[in-house]
């Protein structure tokens, strides 16, 4: 029997897309499948090195960084106790603004690792993430768990 009108064809080409259609979406649910990446496992991961961040940005090009602001102050006044209780307190007030409930920020070469400010108990702590940056003689490490 010979299919004079083409309906056979025109089956076949339909099937054939569908199938092609099906073997497109199947490839491209493989690739959109997200890989297990450790920080995307876990947000804190990535909350001391986003808060380290913020604190080392400049808003534009005459401003200074917070990293910076208090490196000058610990510097003009020799590092002295009344300068470090000063700056722990702006500390304290900055990263209590990120509303973190569990942090420790040191500075570790001027100050030989003095804790400037924290919240919660460091020493309970499971997951630690860490981030550090460095401004002049100073090098600050922030610690979030």
């Amino acid at each position: 029997m010979k299919d004079q009108k083409g309906s056979f064809y025109l089956i076949e080409s339909i099937l054939a897309i569908a199938v092609l259609l099906i073997a497109v979406l199947v490839v491209n649910s493989i690739i959109s499948i997200p890989s297990p990446d450790y920080s995307y496992e876990s947000k804190d991961i990535r909350t001391s090195q986003d808060i380290m961040e913020l604190l080392s940005k400049k808003v534009n090009f005459t401003d200074q960084s917070f990293l910076g602001e208090i490196s000058i102050i610990l510097k003009d006044n020799r590092n002295s106790k009344k300068s470090i209780r000063e700056i722990s307190d702006i500390c304290q007030n900055k990263l209590d603004g990120y509303k973190l409930t569990n942090y420790k920020f040191c500075e570790n070469n001027k100050l030989k690792g003095k804790v400037l400010a924290s919240s919660g108990n460091f020493n309970n702590a499971d997951k630690v993430s860490v981030a550090t940056r460095s401004y002049g003689d100073y090098s600050y490490t922030l610690y979030v768990w």
